[in-house]
């Protein structure tokens, strides 16, 4: 019982610890999830800037956790100039016209693809041009009489 108490104890110093680190300019992120700058700092409250001109007041102790500045714009800004260089990450599409091709042939390996849509009606009759007699009723022995 002792040692869980010390072992909370522990996590809420170093937690405090984390939050008085804060400083104007410092990327934080919310126990809500939510990535802002700091640009005021209280002693209850944090004043912070959740998007350019957009201000809102928040608890300290709802900080989760004081980001540092490279990790903050690899998130946030998408800046990928923190180790890792342009030619390693996968190329995503802006939008999902690349994802449509705009002729029948495969982005992959240039074949044709294949024509998965149903034929037209006219496409059904049989090649010799004689019908099998089904739509007008005779097939199955049936007469002109009425």
């Amino acid at each position: 019982m002792f040692l869980m108490t010390r072992s909370a104890k522990k996590k809420q110093q170093q937690a405090m610890e984390m939050r008085n680190q804060m400083q104007p300019g410092t990327g934080v992120r919310t126990i809500g999830g939510m990535y802002a700058t700091v640009k005021e700092v209280g002693d209850d409250t944090v004043l912070l800037e959740v998007a350019p001109g957009v201000h809102a007041v928040y608890a300290k102790n709802a900080i989760g956790a004081v980001l540092d500045d490279d990790e903050y714009n690899r998130i946030v800004h998408g800046d990928t100039h923190s180790g890792a260089g342009a030619d390693d990450l996968p190329v995503v599409p802006d939008d999902a016209s690349s994802l449509v091709a705009g002729d029948d042939t495969d982005a992959t390996d240039g074949a044709a693809k294949p024509d998965l849509t149903k034929k037209a009606d006219a496409d059904d009759a049989p090649e010799d041009g004689k019908s099998d007699g089904k739509a007008d009723g005779k097939a199955d022995g049936g007469t002109d009489a009425k």
